[in-house]
């Protein structure tokens, strides 16, 4: 990126050590190659809900703990992302204004142009939309200028929900297909940093060819997008301002 090429700041918000991988390394990758910031905030590890594997191997909390942040320290690195941890554990992750003002300061320091997290809906886990809850909280708080927090307030990036597991069934409803052909194997060799879900590995990547035939058929006909285009699905939450339609 040339020094007169403005800066677009990438924050992803996820509840456990391994939702960004599964969701949203694609964009990640690409905000990274541009020469863009990316920072990725785990809530959780994931250590209770999402790490089943080990808890059959008879590990313990801390050491599940451990391994969770090493799993996913690597896949950031992978996908030449910044990464934080706050520990706030999971199943359930517990929502609290102590959280939200960490958040806070995640956003004031940071400065994203752009924010990805969680659908607010998602039946089959509610540490989904806590952290979706929070990081809408902390961004509108964020914005404030008489809130109690090191920085400047923030302006007002756009929001978009990654995928969740089951999307029918969370009323995910994308409004956005981002290709991510070029970075594909990034995002594969992040997801295999995550041995602990392995189960995810095949899932993800078929459903990266899946959003990728749809990303085509919107494109249109003309082109000329390679056959094997991956894409992510995602759905944007405030409107976009433009000047023009496009």
């Amino acid at each position: 990126m040339s020094d007169d090429t403005p800066s677009s700041p990438l924050l992803v918000i996820s509840a456990h050590a391994g939702d960004f991988v599964w969701r949203a390394a694609g964009a990640i990758a690409l905000a990274a190659e541009r020469g863009d910031r990316a920072k990725v905030v785990c809530l959780s590890y994931g250590e209770r809900g999402e790490s089943a594997k080990a808890w059959r191997e008879g590990k313990g909390l801390e050491e599940i703990k451990r391994i969770r942040r090493a799993e996913a320290e690597a896949a950031a690195a992978e996908l030449g992302a910044e990464i934080e941890f706050l520990d706030a554990g999971d199943y359930p992750l517990v929502e609290s204004p102590k959280l939200v003002d960490r958040l806070v300061r995640v956003y004031r320091d940071f400065e994203p142009a752009v924010v990805l997290t969680h659908p607010l809906a998602d039946p089959y886990n509610g540490d989904h939309p806590a952290a979706a809850r929070m990081a809408l909280q902390a961004r509108v708080l964020a914005q404030a200028i008489g809130y109690d927090a090191p920085g400047e307030p923030l302006g007002a990036p756009p929001v978009f929900f990654f995928e969740p597991h089951q999307p029918e069934q969370c009323d995910f409803k994308p409004n956005v297909l981002l290709d991510i052909t070029p970075v594909f194997e990034r995002k594969r060799r992040a997801m295999e940093c995550l041995p602990a879900q392995q189960h995810l590995w095949e899932y993800y990547t078929d459903l990266a060819r899946r959003r990728g035939v749809q990303l085509r058929r919107n494109a249109g006909p003309n082109l000329g997008l390679p056959h094997d285009t991956k894409a992510e699905a995602y759905v944007r939450l405030y409107p976009q301002t433009t000047g023009v339609l496009a």
